[in-house]
This record gives structure tokens, sequence and C-alpha cells, in this order.
């Protein structure tokens, strides 16, 4: 498993880090973890082909983690052409809000005729999921934003990669944490 931060800064992107977006490799897919408002300059800054991400994995729904979709699936559609299928999997309620950010910014752009396909799984907390044969665990944490705010833990098989999205000190934690390989808070 291989991880290129790619945003880690708040929301407003405070000492010029941008918002949250970690890229992580791994045998079987590319996964973005987040997409925050800043996630395309971001990955274009640092030469990563959005073409190359197979899923991307949201830890809650704010703008800073989630507000760059809109952008990196008109980019797809439109500028990078983009065939190979794309998975979003986030909390309950991501495709709702997936499609509101859409239209807010692309009007009539969730009836576009896709070149690619691309779905959203929305991920059950406190149950194992799987993402493009990975294991992904989330559980909710304290952090309000209209719908589940969690932190998340995945794995390979090999390695595992916690992180605890947005959120005040909370004992939930723990067992996401517990033996990861890199846990980021």
């Amino acid at each position: 498993m291989r991880l290129t931060i790619v945003g880690s800064g708040d929301a407003f992107g405070s000492g010029g880090r941008l918002n949250t977006c970690f890229l992580l490799e791994t045998a079987k897919a590319a996964l973005l973890v987040d997409c925050g408002a800043s996630a395309m300059p971001a990955l274009k800054r640092q030469g990563i082909d959005p073409n190359r991400v197979d899923a991307i994995i949201l830890s809650h729904l704010h703008g800073d983690h989630f507000g760059g979709l809109p952008f990196f699936l008109l980019d797809g559609q439109f500028l990078a052409r983009r065939e190979k299928p794309l998975l979003i999997a986030g909390p309950p309620g991501s495709r709702a809000r997936i499609d509101a950010a859409l239209e807010v910014f692309f009007p009539k752009s969730t009836g576009l005729k896709w070149r690619f396909p691309w779905r959203v799984d929305e991920i059950a907390l406190d149950q194992e999921s799987g993402v493009l044969g990975h294991t992904v665990r989330t559980t909710e944490v304290v952090h309000q934003s209209g719908a589940p705010s969690t932190a998340l833990r995945l794995s390979d098989g090999e390695k595992t990669f916690s992180y605890s999205g947005d959120t005040e000190w909370t004992e939930d934690l723990l067992p996401i944490a517990r033996d990861a390989d890199l846990f980021i808070c």
C-alpha cells in the first residue's frame, strides 16, 4: 500500500495545504480517500492522472471532503475522456448529496449520458464492506455534516490505513486505529 497526501489542510486551505484528499495505491486498485473541493487542482499539481483512480471513499459530506466530486466527474466526462468505471463509496445519504452538488455547480449534469459508468455505494456504519477487494469499516464520529460523519479503516489484506475524518476525540476511534499500519488523525 502506498500513500500520497494530495491535500491535508482545513476547509480554508490554511498554510497552502489543500483540502483533504489521500491517494492509496494497492495491488488491487487506486483509491482516493476524500475528494475535497481543491482535489482536482491538487491532483494535477502533483502529476496524478485522475483516470488512474478506481474508487473514491468519503469520510463525510462537507465540501472540503467531497466538494471536488462534481469537478472530478465532469473532468472525466469532458477533459480526461475517462472510460473506466468509477466507484464512489460514502456514508448513508451520499448519493443524494452528490447529485445535489452536481446540480448546484452544473445544472442538469445529473441527466448527462455519461461516457464512463459510475455509481455510489453507501457504506453501512459499523459493518465491514467491500470496496474493490478492500475491506472498509466505518464508524460514526462526532462531527455535524448533515449525514453521518465517519472515521474509516481500510485494508488490502496486507496493510491497514485508518483515518479519523473530522472529529473531536471519541472512544470510537480506538477500534478504527487499533493495529493499523498508519492512522491519520
